[in-house]
């Protein structure tokens, strides 16, 4: 339980510290936010400076490895120790880092072309593609179940073998990581979110490091580590991205989160629970698709706007009060999602007496 406030505690303090320089080394340098011309309301956010997912990369970072460094024991008082470090953590890392520098290099391209269009779909596709395999091979060489799971308890059982695995690595990683990116649209929203669905993710790791005999999940207390890390980071990023907000994350930050919450979902194994945990990022995308599908198909459009959170703005609702209705959905699909997980194990230790 100490690691991960030790976790949460670092990536916070850096964040929240680390910040502002980041705000002022953007604006120093004119990097910042370009903004869709239909959306008369978010003028105002043309050149806020953006990218500032790399402090929270920092932050992640920082905030996993420093609960591996003991200065002080209660059993011992002072003194250096070492913990050692799972191959579940490091891989939660990878696909942290991993899809935020795909993030990075798009808001770099949108920064030298001085226009809302980053990199191209070939490109980003090609650079999840290696990712994904990098983890696929990753998580089947450090015996990670290549079972399709619902909540980390109860299986499908159907064996995916490794390479089907990798084909669940690879959706499961982009459609996360595009699903976050569709969210950011809104000071605070993802920040403010991803907070619920990371902090949900803690509660399942830390569960399944203290239930070993029902889980069977390997580094299951590193993955907690990571996700308290990553609830920290984006908590003291929020400080500053709320509306209305002094920098933006980018798809920097977006595309990690994105594949951080894949990578906690696949190691926790808890594939199918992460569709109601990050319901939220779900609903968005559906609105999309929806939308296209709509216009391309019956050439009507379903909302004014999609994502969906643009349209209850063009609706005439004010963008805080799509944000925080937004974070109420984001929670309630997290508390369903926890609840299933715990009336699974439930049902499973009750059998097993």
């Amino acid at each position: 339980m100490i690691s991960l406030f030790i976790a949460a505690a670092t990536s916070l303090t850096i964040t929240i510290l680390g910040t502002p320089v980041a705000i002022r080394v953007l604006r120093d340098n004119n990097i910042g936010q370009f903004i869709q011309e239909e959306l008369e309301g978010h003028a105002h956010k043309r050149g806020t400076p953006t990218m500032g997912g790399v402090v929270m990369l920092i932050g992640v970072v920082a905030g996993y490895v420093a609960p591996h460094f003991r200065f002080y024991s209660l059993s011992d008082g002072f003194g250096f120790s070492t913990e050692p470090f799972a191959s579940a953590g490091w891989l939660a890392v990878f696909a942290f880092l991993g899809m935020g520098a795909i993030g990075f290099f798009d808001d770099f391209v949108k920064y030298a072309r001085k226009q809302n269009k980053g990199l191209s779909k070939r490109w980003k596709f090609v650079g999840q593609l290696a990712v994904a395999g990098l983890f696929a091979w990753g998580a089947v060489a450090s015996g990670v179940s290549t079972e399709l799971w619902v909540t980390g308890s109860r299986s499908t059982g159907i064996d995916l073998g490794p390479w089907l695995y990798g084909v669940l690595v690879l959706l499961m990683l982009t459609a996360a990581a595009n699903a976050v990116n569709l969210t950011d649209g809104l000071d605070g929203l993802v920040a403010g979110s991803g907070s619920f669905v990371f902090g949900a993710y803690v509660l399942v790791a830390y569960w399944q490091f203290r239930n070993v005999t029902v889980y069977h999940v390997e580094g299951a207390l590193d993955l907690g580590t990571f996700g308290a890390a990553v609830v920290g980071a984006v908590l003291g990023f929020l400080w500053w991205n709320a509306a209305p907000a002094k920098i933006i994350m980018g798809d920097t930050g977006s595309q990690a989160l994105g594949g951080g919450l894949a990578a906690l979902a696949l190691l926790t194994n808890t594939h199918l629970l992460l569709v109601l945990l990050g319901g939220l990022y779900v609903m968005v995308t559906v609105s999309v698709i929806l939308q296209v599908f709509s216009f391309r198909v019956f050439g009507k459009r379903i909302f004014r706007m999609a994502p969906i959170h643009h349209h209850f703005e063009l609706k005439g609702w004010p963008e805080t009060t799509v944000i925080v209705r937004f974070w109420i959905l984001a929670g309630a699909m997290v508390a369903v999602g926890v609840g299933l997980f715990y009336a699974d194990f439930l049902a499973v230790t009750e059998v097993g007496r």
